[in-house]
């Protein structure tokens, strides 16, 4: 072995405490890149792999009743290369004993024609061919989507009843299905995988509960290579226009797809983001331990020099020694985040439903990992390294020289009641002031990335907060098929037994445009003076709307370059085709989609409609939901209905867990931070004021008072970390809110009191832990070794 390579193990050895916790942070800083990339990787490679294997369809499109004979036509639209037909609907479910509204989406299948697109694979059960004619007690055979059969525990041979055009009928669970289109099932695109299902029955006996034998309502297209989505929608759509089809969208407005794309987006922002912060520390601490490393050995560099060792040998002798701690970090961040990734991939098959989804570190990753650490480890000592190579034999061979002392900043401000601890330990951090700040910094980053982990759940407090208790203020909301007369609509519900009041809604599907820019979005017409459903901004202020106008989402607004007082169109999607101006009154910040606010009457004297109402919400008297939900069962034009706590409740068990195993992650990785920087600047300080310190001993300072000197600037850095690192935590999640704002959710800041504090407590702990150890090194100081040091 070398003389070098020798010295290379010796310094490590010494320094071995130092070298663990750089290694950590490290270590924590490729976990995070590893975790969310492979798990985006994995969750990626799976979805594309499905959408091949089960021919995921290009185009969709819903009508209300067209002839099969249309499929002919359809098929001729430039750049369609197959059209699929179907027959759906949506329909109220409910499971035997169990009293939750559950909304159910009947999807037709053919036996005689399996389907070409948006294949169905059968992951337990009986196959397709299982689907036939009703059994002796009436029930249809079903296959169920997977997840919604997991979350409510359905297995092949249970049943559920559902109401299929206004009569009961019972569904024979057959077995349990997958399919590309419903990779995520959940109502609206919310969580709620107990709340909405999917099941597969055959397409005749679904046609004949609904007189559609020969007919469709559904539409799913797939384009020719190289064809324009554009031109491709807009003959599709004058095709079906006159069946009520003109709302004609890709995959990017299909929701199972969103809500993939979305995800995939946030975790590419966050394994971006975090592992950069973790990364710049490690830099930080490797080019400060190596910076007093060479300080240290000046008169060794000046010896090696003396005997020939050229300055190229030297330099990658330090180089080596930053390689051997990145390794470690690196070897450790890469099993870490193996492991963490495939414990987000379980996390994400709960919610994405796959016939195959393994998760996959894949070997380009790691070598962009460790590219990145690498690289990141030699800028940041490259300095410290360079100034080995500057260091003359003779000048290294003098001790360096003293520090000019002065009085601190605080003394020239006029504050005097400063004790002489204090004052040379001011003195000290104010000698190196680029050391003290980034030390400051390392200590804030880690207050940050606590605030960070902790900000998710009370940004998802703040969402049901807001959605399910200032915005909808009622219990239960309920929905027709077809707009309706609104106000015969009340009376009947108002009747109902339980009922205290009755509001009225309407949505309208729309093509809203402006100038060249258009997009698909849902008019949401509230009453006049709405109580039981409000529109509630991200301020949490409520947005009144009578005699306002148009209402637009900043968001939609921006995406359409539209300002208040301008006017823009809407191209209605349902009924008969109309297309009207309307004025835009202002903008709301929501948080959730590209919506349009209106009142509801003026929506419907713009559309040249009566009191229409397509959503009922109700005021229901405590302990008596279930009942009422009973009772709306009995009313043949109610299409479904939900209820508001079931909704949050099973939100909030899915939402609860994740955001909870998020922060705490995040929570050890910022102590891993905070003890790495407090550490390692402690060690360098005793290494430096050794002799000092063993001094004051000699001369009669207790161990207490020696190790206050020391402690001090440990303390005083935390105290001044701790407000940046809220400020820092602030901005940091202010920007992270703007990365991962998408067209269907926005995450508000909401930062919680507790939030501040618990970071604050993290991190002070780890300053009390990082003290202790010190302190032990300082109790156990050699005085006569120090005093021998030369100076």
């Amino acid at each position: 072995m070398r003389a070098l390579d020798r010295k290379l193990l010796r310094d490590l050895r010494q320094m071995w405490s130092q070298a663990l916790t750089i290694a950590l942070v490290v270590a924590s800083g490729i976990a995070g890149f590893v975790t969310s990339l492979s798990a985006v990787d994995s969750l990626a490679l799976a979805r594309d792999r499905f959408y091949a294997e089960g021919r995921f369809a290009d185009l969709f499109a819903g009508v209300k009743r067209a002839p099969r004979a249309l499929e002919a036509s359809l098929r001729e639209v430039p750049g369609v290369a197959d059209v699929q037909t179907t027959v759906e609907a949506a329909v109220r479910v409910s499971i035997p004993g169990l009293p939750d509204p559950i909304i159910g989406q009947l999807i037709g299948l053919d036996r005689r024609q399996p389907p070409r697109m948006n294949l169905v694979s059968v992951s337990a059960g009986q196959r397709l061919e299982a689907l036939g004619d009703a059994g002796a007690d009436g029930s249809l055979p079903a296959l169920v989507n997977e997840g919604f059969a997991q979350a409510r525990g359905l297995h092949p041979g249970d049943t559920v009843d559902a109401l299929v055009n206004g009569k009961q009928r019972r569904l024979r669970i057959v077995g349990t299905a997958l399919s590309p289109e419903y990779i995520f099932a959940g109502l609206w695109g919310m969580p709620d995988l107990r709340g909405f299902g999917v099941f597969w029955l055959d397409r005749d006996a679904l046609a004949a509960a609904y007189d559609m034998q020969g007919a469709f309502n559904r539409v799913a297209v797939k384009l020719a290579p190289g064809a324009s989505a554009d031109d491709a929608i807009a003959g599709l759509a004058r095709q079906l226009a006159r069946y009520g089809g003109r709302d004609v969208h890709g995959r990017e407005d299909q929701v199972s797809h969103q809500m993939l794309d979305n995800e995939i987006k946030e975790q590419r922002v966050l394994g971006t983001v975090l592992p950069a912060i973790f990364l710049g520390v490690a830099a930080f601490l490797l080019n400060v331990v190596v910076t007093r490393l060479v300080g240290t050995q000046r008169e060794q560099i000046a010896a090696l020099k003396a005997l020939g060792y050229p300055n190229a040998r030297i330099a990658a002798h330090y180089l080596k020694l930053v390689l051997a701690i990145v390794a470690v970090g690196l070897v450790l961040g890469l099993a870490l985040g193996d492991r963490l990734g495939s414990a987000l991939t379980g996390l994400y098959a709960e919610f994405f439903h796959f016939p195959h989804f393994e998760h996959r570190l894949a070997a380009p990753l790691v070598l962009v990992s460790t590219a990145i650490t690498v690289g990141t480890a030699v800028l940041g000592t490259l300095s410290a390294i360079l100034a080995t190579v500057r260091l003359a034999p003779a000048e290294a061979m003098r001790p360096p020289s003293p520090g000019r002392y002065r009085r601190t900043l605080l003394e020239r401000l006029g504050v005097q009641a400063m004790g002489p601890a204090l004052r040379m330990t001011v003195r000290n951090m104010e000698r190196r002031p680029l050391r003290a700040s980034l030390a400051v910094g390392g200590v804030a980053a880690a207050v940050a990335i606590t605030i960070l982990g902790n900000y998710f759940r009370d940004a998802m407090e703040a969402i049901i907060d807001t959605q399910f208790t200032l915005s909808l203020r009622g219990d239960l909301t309920v929905w027709t098929a077809e707009p309706g007369d609104a106000m015969a609509a009340r009376l009947v519900l108002a009747r109902l037994p339980g009922v205290r009041g009755v509001e009225t809604t309407r949505f309208v599907p729309v093509e809203m445009s402006f100038g060249h820019r258009h997009e698909r979005v849902l008019v949401r017409g509230f009453a006049p003076r709405p109580e039981l459903y409000r529109v509630v901004d991200v301020d949490n202020h409520q947005i009144p709307l009578e005699g306002r106008g148009l209402l637009l989402t900043d968001r939609l607004a921006a995406k359409l370059g539209v300002k208040p007082g301008e006017r823009v169109w809407i191209e209605v999607l349902e009924g008969e085709p109309r297309r009207v101006a309307l004025e835009v009154g202002g903008t709301v910040r929501d948080m959730m989609g590209l919506n349009a606010y209106i009142d509801r009457n003026a929506l419907n004297q713009a559309l040249g409609d009566g009191d229409l109402g397509s959503g009922h919400v109700l005021s229901v008297e405590r302990g008596r939901e279930a009942e009422v939900l009973a009772a709306t069962q009995r009313l043949p034009r109610v299409a479904g209905a939900f209820s508001k706590a079931t909704m949050v409740r099973n939100m909030q068990e899915i939402s609860a867990r994740n955001v909870r195993i998020m922060s705490t992650i995040l929570t050890v990785f910022a102590s891993v931070i905070a003890v790495g920087v407090v550490y390692n600047n402690a060690r360098i300080v005793l290494a430096e004021r050794g002799w000092e310190l063993a001094s004051l001993r000699v001369l009669g300072f207790t161990r207490a008072e020696v190790s206050a000197m020391l402690l001090g600037e440990m303390a005083i850095t935390i105290a001044i970390a701790l407000p940046l690192g809220m400020a820092l935590g602030w901005a940091l999640i202010h920007a992270i809110s703007e990365l991962l704002k998408s067209d269907q959710f926005f995450f508000p800041v909401v930062i919680r009191a507790r939030t501040y504090a618990w970071a604050a407590l993290c991190v002070v702990a780890a300053g009390i832990t990082s003290g202790a150890v010190v302190r032990r090194r300082i109790d156990r100081l050699d005085m006569v070794a120090v005093l021998k040091t030369r100076e």
